[in-house]
């Protein structure tokens, strides 16, 4: 078996998620929810993302995303099922990537640097689906058919990286006796991204927020002069996020460290130009992106 370092995987994880994420914030997006009939943004969000599932109780959403709060969940499923299919919203977010990365990449999408990092990005994320247990989100895009555009492979391929990460991730989050809100203080604290950022994307009141951080102090986790991290804090999360690295090696033993470093080369400047193509980023997350698209092309 060829071997990757968790290093390796992190790095090209990070170089491709751009070219997913842009699905979250693209105009491109409430346009062809909206032509369903679907029109409040938060049941965009979670009827698309989960939408994988089938028409789903809204309680699998919260379990399978975690981090927010339930009750924005079960605000707008199952009700979206009434208004559109999960296949027809599938086909929805499917054709808002089309034309996302047709808008930024203009003729080379059918390039050879598409179709080579494709390539590569579908090895990985098929040797991903020869274990699926204990990774449901993963597990239920993974039962999706495979679109033919090379395009969309790449963006497809890196949607069953991410989520099967993210279910990993998950499960190391859990395992720690964290909760949702708890997960996203503790991110918060790191310093990387703003808590009223994390708080208000993921629907939390700033009483529940403010509750999370209680329980947060009386573990030892979190300051009591602020929120940041004690030398505790700090430790367990480095756990989580390096565990996390390790459990995402498996996939890309099927390109193994040359073929990383080369799908790391082939979406350096793709991913850029999806930062740069106008498709919704939010400042701080372009420059999250940026970073990351850098540090992987080196």
């Amino acid at each position: 078996m060829t071997t990757v370092s968790p290093h390796s995987a992190r790095l090209t994880f990070r170089a491709l998620e751009p070219i997913h994420g842009m699905i979250y914030f693209t105009p491109h997006g409430p346009g062809a929810y909206r032509d369903l009939g679907i029109t409040d943004p938060r049941m965009m969000y979670f009827a698309s993302r989960s939408a994988a599932f089938g028409p789903v109780a809204a309680e699998v959403t919260v379990a399978a995303f975690f981090n927010f709060n339930p009750a924005a969940v079960h605000a707008v499923l199952p009700a979206a099922w009434e208004i559109a299919s999960p296949e027809a919203i599938l086909r929805a977010r499917f054709a808002a990537a089309d034309q996302s990365l047709r808008q930024v990449w203009g003729d080379d999408v059918t390039g050879a640097d598409v179709r080579e990092a494709a390539d590569l990005a579908r090895r990985a994320a098929e040797r991903a689906c020869e274990r699926p247990q204990g990774r449901p989100l993963f597990a239920a895009h993974a039962a999706l058919p495979w679109p033919d555009e090379p395009h969309l492979v790449l963006w497809h391929a890196q949607t069953l990286l991410r989520e099967y990460r993210g279910d990993a991730h998950v499960a190391l989050l859990a395992t720690e006796g964290l909760d949702g809100i708890e997960a996203l203080i503790t991110h918060s604290a790191t310093g990387e991204i703003a808590a009223e950022v994390l708080r208000a994307s993921r629907a939390w009141s700033e009483q529940d927020w403010a509750s999370g951080v209680d329980r947060l102090r009386a573990r030892g986790w979190v300051t009591d002069e602020d929120l940041a991290l004690t030398e505790l804090g700090v430790a367990r999360r480095k756990s989580i996020e390096d565990r996390t690295d390790e459990l995402a090696v498996q996939p890309y033993e099927a390109i193994g460290e040359d073929g990383c470093a080369r799908l790391r080369a082939l979406v350096s400047s793709l991913a850029i130009r999806v930062i740069e193509g106008g498709l919704g980023f939010p400042p701080v997350l372009s420059e999250r992106y940026r970073q990351a698209t850098q540090a992987g092309s080196r």
